[in-house]
């Protein structure tokens, strides 16, 4: 086994799937205002599927609820994730994954913050920071290659 391949996690732990949300019928009325609250966030971003593995961020317990805060009078969204090991070479793309899905679903009034959980990476602060660089999120999502990595992590087909 190479130095490389015992840096990833090769056998995950496989999280249990928080309960599906309970709608009700004002979640589909245009005239009654629905504020944003962490639980939409994190149903936003729970599906996003690891870039290396068929399963969830949430099943990876890469993501959690309790890890998306959401000021909607401020308009701030704020999501952070857990990297399953402490050098996740996809710790990048599994951000960007998750800062697109926030940028495509959630009204533009929004400032979104996406951040590795302080502690959980070698390179958070690095990763942060590009994270959370207009400029470079833009090159990142010009690249053809990085996006059809990044779709097919945010496709809604069926898991494997």
């Amino acid at each position: 086994m190479s130095r490389t391949e015992k840096l990833q996690d090769v056998n995950p732990h496989i999280f249990a799937k928080a309960a599906q949300r309970v709608e009700n019928p004002s979640d589909w009325q245009d005239d009654v205002y629905d504020a944003f609250d962490s639980r939409k966030v994190f149903d936003l971003v729970r599906n996003i599927r690891d870039p290396e593995d068929p399963l969830s961020l949430e099943e990876l317990n890469v993501v959690e609820e309790k890890q998306c805060e959401v000021n909607d009078v401020e308009n701030t969204v704020m999501v952070h994730f857990t990297p399953t090991i402490p050098h996740c070479s996809m710790a990048f793309l599994i951000g960007l994954s998750i800062r697109l899905r926030l940028l495509q679903a959630l009204p533009p009034r929004f400032k979104v913050d996406v951040r590795i959980t302080p502690g959980t990476h070698a390179s958070d602060i690095a990763i942060n920071k590009q994270l959370n660089d207009k400029e470079r999120v833009a090159d990142a999502l010009e690249n053809a290659q990085l996006l059809e990595v990044i779709n097919k992590c945010l496709s809604s087909r069926s898991q494997v």
